[in-house]
């Protein structure tokens, strides 16, 4: 597996309503996560900052970029975009964190 991990950033005041979302996360986005490889997916928030934290394990780097491109993937980023930064295409602004340590 390999392990990613990366930032992005929330509005202020919109911890709730991301957390609401994610908990409430649809069932063909959990299936599409799996599908192109994704396990182990968890997101922290820094509520001083707003700064959202993830780790995710991929099994390829290939596999994992397609997922950007399916209709649920983009269907959840427009829905995700009125509580988020976001580049134009309602991606996620995400920043890819350098990995310094890891214990098995």
């Amino acid at each position: 597996m390999i392990h990613k991990s990366f930032k992005m950033h929330l509005y202020e005041g919109m911890a709730e309503e991301y957390e609401r979302r994610h908990n409430l996360l649809w069932p063909e986005m959990k299936d599409m996560i799996h599908e192109y490889g994704g396990h182990n997916y968890s997101i922290f928030l820094d509520s001083e900052t707003n700064v959202l934290y993830s780790y995710i394990e991929i099994e390829e780097e290939e596999k994992w970029a397609k997922s950007a491109d399916t209709a649920i993937n983009r269907k959840w980023w427009d829905y995700m975009a009125d509580i988020m930064d976001t580049n134009p295409d309602n991606s996620p602004v995400s920043v890819d964190l350098k990995p310094v340590f890891h214990l098995d």
